[in-house]
């Protein structure tokens, strides 16, 4: 048996996402900002779907403040399905088809469970897994047809336990998990893989639903091994590391980026 090293240039060259297409739900959020800049630093193309004006601006912004280029935005309501799938397949006609789909975006109302209507549950679904769909099923013909592609699911720590009153966002991030490995299975044979990645408890707008900042931000030191709160640089490398080549043997797993909160 060969025990020839593996050569540095082979390993750059694997994970190398330059001149890839990533369709990217929710692009411009709390980790969504610094993951789009760092793949077009990385000389990809990334069409981000978000549709917070603000947030997007400021990406543009930044984007164009850096000097980067391969960047497409567009404000899509994720909530109306049949108007994202025309507009992605108008997309992907532009684009030349996506190599990678990463699907973020999220919503996450916070309150006790016998609060919720069934229309609550259902209006979290549809933009959290439902959109998700929508977009894979645009992609897929691409990814097929070249014999390449990469899906990542962003799922969450609080599938895990641990966070009451969230039961419709967890509900969510499970159903996502289950759909990362229905598709490795069916999708493998096409040399697409599918994996999802959990953060943590980040610094994000998410954290805005808890009334104590300071007594949560101490919650998450406890748990972690780590101590110290998550990066979005964090989550940059988890991707970009799955949404390359270096990962093509990776599918149907799910990559916890929490700082050894969960352990399995």
């Amino acid at each position: 048996m060969s025990t020839r090293p593996f050569p540095a240039d082979e390993i750059n060259a694997g994970m190398s996402i330059a001149g890839k297409v990533i369709l990217y739900t929710g692009a411009a959020g709390g980790l969504g900002t610094e993951t789009t800049l760092s793949f077009l630093r990385a000389g990809a193309r990334v069409v981000a779907i978000d549709k917070d004006d603000s947030k997007t601006r400021a990406l543009i912004d930044a984007a164009e403040k850096q000097g980067l280029t391969g960047l497409t935005v567009q404000a899509i309501d994720l909530a109306d399905l049949s108007g994202l799938h025309a507009a992605l397949d108008r997309l992907a006609a532009e684009v030349g088809g996506f190599d990678v789909v990463i699907n973020n975006a999220a919503i996450y109302p916070s309150r006790p469970f016998e609060e919720y209507t069934i229309e609550d549950f259902q209006s979290v679904q549809r933009v959290n897994v439902d959109a998700g769909i929508v977009c894979v099923q645009a992609a897929l013909p691409h990814m097929r047809e070249q014999g390449w592609g990469r899906i990542v699911n962003v799922a969450s720590v609080t599938l895990s336990g641990g966070w009451a009153n969230l039961a419709p966002y967890v509900q969510s991030k499970g159903a996502l998990v289950g759909l990362t490995r229905a598709w490795a299975r069916e999708f493998g044979c096409y040399g697409i893989t599918v994996n999802a990645i959990s953060p943590g408890a980040f610094p994000t707008d998410a954290e805005k639903i808890h009334p104590d900042p300071e007594g949560y931000t101490r919650f998450v030191l406890d748990h972690q091994a780590v101590k110290r709160r998550g990066r979005p640089a964090d989550i940059a490398a988890a991707l970009s590391f799955l949404i390359s080549d270096a990962a093509s043997f990776i599918t149907g797993q799910t990559l916890n980026v929490d700082g050894g909160w969960v352990m399995h």
